[in-house]
């Protein structure tokens, strides 16, 4: 994908989302920075000064701002070429599993699983009329069940109940979308980038690593600009576009 070729990013005011924002500009997309907060996003697309970047109003958990925001992409552009469904949130690094409670996973799961839900059915119609449209669901080794069943695997020790398995059932919407969109050309694939410092993970209870955000960014960059020949229905990163983590 290069000039011409349109690309959303949910929660791309900040960390990742907005070093997304920035490569994906950067390669010559028109790229429309989604935030919740207007004066938030609207400052990012100021301090961004990288290639046509725009900013829309999204809350991912409000389906009329996911539409309105549907229907500002529709006019501007009429599609779109690429959705990184990046808004994440969790309510659970102070309390452990066993501590945790429905109301905390409802929260985590309205922003990362059906808000997912409520921006990919808004934009499908946008997609679709691509040709080749990319979406990239930012996920999680936390929610990877191959990982959290190994006693082994650092993955366990770290698990909380609701962002681990809200993950997992964003894997799974991965797989099923792929499926589903395979026909109309649409490339669905989750991506881990990383443990990265941002505000998300700012009170986990262990190390957060030392992955820049321009790191984190990267891979869910290339699996937003796939060729044709790339891959669907698959779960990469965190480093490379060929590593592919265990579902």
């Amino acid at each position: 994908m290069n000039d011409n070729h349109v690309a959303l990013v949910t929660g791309g005011n900040k960390g990742i989302g907005r070093e997304i924002v920035r490569g994906l500009a950067e390669r010559g997309l028109t790229v429309y920075l989604g935030a919740r907060d207007p004066e938030r996003g609207r400052r990012a697309v100021a301090e961004m000064r990288a290639g046509d970047v725009r900013f829309v109003q999204l809350d991912v958990t409000d389906p009329r701002s996911v539409e309105a925001a549907a229907a500002t992409v529709g006019a501007e552009t009429g599609r779109l070429d690429a959705l990184v469904n990046n808004a994440g949130i969790t309510t659970e690094w102070d309390v452990g599993p066993a501590e945790s409670d429905a109301a905390r996973l409802r929260d985590t799961y309205e922003v990362n699983v059906f808000g997912v839900v409520t921006v990919t059915s808004a934009f499908l119609p946008l997609l679709r009329r691509s040709g080749a449209a990319r979406i990239v669901n930012v996920s999680s080794g936390l929610g990877s069940l191959t990982m959290l069943s190994d006693p082994a695997s650092p993955v366990a020790g770290r698990a909380a109940l609701g962002y681990s398995s809200s993950k997992a059932a964003l894997n799974a919407l991965t797989l099923v979308y792929a499926a589903a969109l395979r026909a109309d050309g649409i490339k669905v694939n989750a991506v881990s980038p990383g443990m990265v410092p941002t505000d998300q993970n700012a009170a986990a209870p262990f190390p957060r690593g030392d992955r820049t955000t321009a790191e984190g960014a990267a891979v869910p960059i290339l699996l937003a600009t796939l060729p044709e020949d790339g891959p669907t229905g698959t779960f990469r990163g965190p480093d490379t576009l060929t590593e592919t983590i265990p579902w």
